[in-house]
Order: structure tokens, then sequence, then C-alpha cells
């Protein structure tokens, strides 16, 4: 090949290739935004029909609730509200059982008995209502219905006031009222089925603690009983009473004696009758004595002494297990009243409405803001554009 027909200068021609491919993209991507724009266009024109003709009407039933507790009753009848009392430190005492009913208010528990209750598949996917708004599909996935109804209920716990505000939308004002007096009346009796429940659990126990300690009194009781049968000592206290009394007497006796032997003349013989009857009864008492205190004490043998150490330590043992029991008793009584009173009442402060107007949706709103939206997007995208062509000039 001759070299004339080579080209003079291969850079010009890549530079040329790379050009027209970038103007080919800007093209493509001048075209791609115009199609954004265009689609953008017919959304926003469509949407404002529908929000203002073919959406169809909700109607929103609200309540007002604030859950109270029976065991509360004698408290101080003046009491800050919630906001100030957390401002100033003190919690709110009811806080967490309102939170809890919040909670299960939005639970997949409560949406299957309001199913159940009143067929909401069939309601919220009726096939007269507009299919934006509705349900598609009446069997839809358990997790697609919750999803949905989440979108249809709103349950808000107000931490200033202690109240909780429920709404919900339908598309009856009936059915919308209904739902929400169902859904109090279910979250008050679940909430007294949790209050029971904890209190049913502490009473059990306290049962239990009854009938150990009574076991246990009745186990030192007869430990007590036997240790007496055993000794043959009902009251070894009172038996060393006893002792301890005749050692006394024994004590005035063996002094008297010793009194009238040191009274008699010195010079009486020491075998005179006189002087050996007084020293046989000194001898005897000293005896008696020796006797009697062995009885009590003693360093080799289990004497009074220690039976009475014993017995006072069973004693003790035994007031000590009936007043376990009394307490014990007086628990579980106690527990028993408080199980039987603490009752959780949503008291109503505003009763579930009956709406006589469609609030949802919001017609001229959605329109509106449908319209300000649509026009943002094509703005953004007209300036994209614009970009891109300045570039490619």
């Amino acid at each position: 090949m001759s070299d004339s027909l080579l080209p003079a200068n291969p850079g010009v021609i890549a530079r040329s290739g790379m050009f027209l491919g970038q103007c080919k993209d800007a093209l493509f991507s001048v075209r791609a935004f115009k199609l954004l724009i265009r689609l953008v266009a017919a959304y926003t024109i469509l949407s404002i029909p529908y929000w203002l003709f073919f959406a169809s009407d909700r109607y929103v039933s609200n309540a007002i609730v604030v859950i109270q507790r029976t065991d509360q009753v004698s408290g101080s009848p003046i009491s800050l509200a919630p906001g100030i009392a957390a401002v100033a430190g003190a919690a709110s005492p009811s806080s967490a059982d309102q939170l809890l009913l919040t909670q299960y208010l939005l639970s997949r528990e409560m949406l299957d008995k309001l199913d159940a209750a009143f067929d909401l598949r069939s309601h919220y996917s009726g096939w007269h209502h507009d299919p934006i708004s509705r349900m598609l599909f009446r069997n839809e996935p358990a997790e697609w219905f919750y999803q949905y109804w989440l979108s249809r209920v709103d349950v808000e716990y107000d931490s200033y006031n202690g109240v909780i505000d429920i709404q919900v939308q339908a598309y009856d004002a009936k059915t919308a009222r209904a739902i929400v007096e169902f859904m109090i009346r279910e979250g008050q009796a679940q909430m007294n089925r949790i209050g029971h429940q904890l209190a049913q659990s502490q009473v059990d126990f306290l049962t239990k603690q009854v009938t150990v300690t009574h076991q246990r009194l009745l186990d030192e009781t007869q430990a007590l009983v036997d240790f007496q049968n055993h000794q043959g000592l009902v009251a070894p206290a009172t038996t060393a009473a006893s002792l301890n009394g005749l050692i006394d007497k024994l004590e005035a006796q063996k002094t008297e004696v010793q009194t009238q032997l040191d009274s008699l003349p010195s010079t009486l013989s020491a075998n005179q009758p006189t002087v050996v009857m007084l020293k046989k009864n000194l001898a005897a008492i000293d005896q008696q004595i020796a006797q009697r205190r062995a009885e009590l004490a003693s360093p080799s043998s289990k004497t009074l002494n220690y039976t009475v150490e014993e017995f006072q330590r069973l004693q003790m043992q035994v007031g000590f297990a009936q007043d376990l029991y009394k307490t014990a008793l007086s628990a579980l009584e106690q527990g028993r009243m408080d199980a039987a009173r603490t009752l959780k009442m949503v008291s109503v402060l505003q009763p579930a409405t009956r709406p006589d107007y469609p609030v949802e949706p919001k017609r001229l709103y959605s329109a509106f803001v449908t319209l300000l939206v649509g026009l943002a997007m094509m703005g953004v995208l007209k300036l994209i554009e614009s970009i891109i062509l300045d570039h490619v000039d």
C-alpha cells in the first residue's frame, strides 16, 4: 500500500471519533431527559384530576384515651402534669403503661382481631374504591396487609399530657368509629390481662412461700416437742429456776446451822452429841448443795444449763419460724388484695367520633403539592439538560 493513502495525522481522527461519540452520548442523554420531563409532566397532569375527582373518600375517626390504675386512686389528689413532672425530675407513673398500650394497638395481634370482627380485608380491598388508595387484593400476604393497615391507622402517645391519640381511616364513617371503639375495648382488656398475669405470678410466689414457712414452723415445733420428750422436761428454765431457789434455801440452812455451831461454847467437847449432830447436818447440807449445783452445771456432762440453752435455741427457732409464717401470710393477703384491685382502666377523654365529612384525602392540598413537586422536578431536569448541552457545545 502506498504511503500517500495513510492518514497524515492519526491523532486528529482519534479525537474526532471521540468527539462524535460524546455528541451521540449527549444527544442520547438529552433525549432521555426530555423523556423524563414528559413522564413527570404526564404524572403531574394525571395526578391532579385523581386527587380532585377520583380519589376515594376516607373518613377519619379519632379518640383520646388515658390509662388509669385503680391502685392509684388512694394517691395524692394533687398531681403535676406529666410534662411538668418530667421537667421537675419525676416520671409519669403510667408512662410505661401508655407506651405498652400504644404498641399493642399497632400490633399484628390487634389487626388480626379487627379483621376477624370487621373483615377489614374486604373493606379495604373493595372494587368500588379507587385502585390507588385501596388494597389491591383481598388475599394479600399478612405482611403486606399489615403495612397497608399502618398507613390507615395512627396511634400517638403525647408524653407531655400523658394521653394517647387514636386515629383510624376507613371508607365509611360507621366502620371508622366501630374500629376505634373496638381498639379501645381490646386495649383495656389486654392491659388488664397483663396486670392480672403479673399479679397472679406474685400471688403464686407468695403462696409457695407461705407453704414453705408453714412447713418450717411445723418442723421447728416438732423438734422442740421431741427435745422436751427426750429430756422429760416441759420447761427446763423453770426447773433450773427451782433448783436455784432450792440451792438458795440450802445455803440459808447452812448459814443457820453454821451459826448454831459457832454459837456453842468453845468448852464443849467435839464428841458432844449436839456438836456432832450440827456437824452432820452441815455436811449433809453441803452435800445437797454440791449435788444441786452439779445438776445445774458441770464440765463433764450435759447438765441442766445445757438443756436450758438448747431449749431456748429451739424456742428461738420456733419464734423465728412463727414470725416468718406471719409475715408470709400478711404478704399473701396483701398480694391478693392488690391483685384484686390492680385494674387498668382506659379512660376515654374523647369518645370515638363519627365523622360527617371525609377529611382524607386532602384533595386541594395534595393536588397543589403534586403540582409543585412536578414543576420542581421538571425544572431540575431542564437545568441538568441545559448544563449537558452547554458542555457539548
